[in-house]
């Protein structure tokens, strides 16, 4: 059965967010806010965790795209390629915010990555699953609740997130009603931007 977790959306208390890092270290799958749609997150680095999210996506994990939600630019350095500077000025002016983007990887990634030419980084702007990867000491997989042939409050609404996946994740942090816009994504691979798919995050604002 999976736990609801009240947190601020603004003052996240460091105590919760403390027990949420605690379940991911255990291996837990988690719900939680974001600037656009709530996300399911588990531990990069933890297999079963990661097995357990494929699962509850009804994909196979090595099929799986899951996105990298970090605290800030740091880990680009980590798992990704070297980047233009064109390209790392964008994502200043654009992170944290309701973007994805998809970078060249580099060879650090997570042994379950280890076949994948490229990593959707996320740096949502939400101060709550930023403190989480910021305690964890490692960015967590995400994948987002939302789903185009769903009911809107099956996404949006916390109480409704948790009915659906209360057998299926640990924890749900609920800061109040999501969005229900997804991210936008954009491919940066090639050195220019290309949008992938319109979301939230309107580019054009910030070239």
């Amino acid at each position: 059965m999976a736990k609801i977790l009240k947190i601020h959306p603004e003052n996240p208390s460091e105590k919760q967010i403390d027990q949420i890092v605690s379940i991911l270290k255990k291996g837990g799958a988690i719900i939680y806010p974001t600037d656009t749609v709530y996300g399911l997150g588990c531990d990069i680095f933890n297999h079963k965790a990661m097995e357990k999210l494929a699962r509850i996506k009804d994909i196979k994990l090595e099929k799986a795209q899951f996105s990298f939600v970090c605290s800030d630019l740091s880990d680009l350095a980590k798992f990704s390629k070297p980047i233009d500077n064109s390209i790392f000025k964008l994502l200043k002016r654009t992170l944290p915010g309701p973007f994805t983007f998809i970078l060249n990887a580099s060879n650090n990634l997570p042994s379950i990555y280890k076949n994948k030419k490229t990593v959707g980084i996320r740096i949502p702007d939400n101060p709550i699953p930023r403190m989480i990867v910021e305690k964890l000491g490692n960015p967590i997989a995400s994948t987002s609740t939302y789903s185009d042939d769903e009911i809107i409050e099956y996404t949006t609404d916390p109480e409704l997130i948790a009915e659906k996946y209360d057998k299926l994740v640990d924890w749900v942090i609920d800061s109040g009603m999501g969005d229900h816009t997804a991210s936008t994504v954009v491919d940066v691979t090639s050195g220019n931007p290309v949008i992938l798919r319109q979301g939230k995050g309107i580019l054009e604002t910030y070239l």
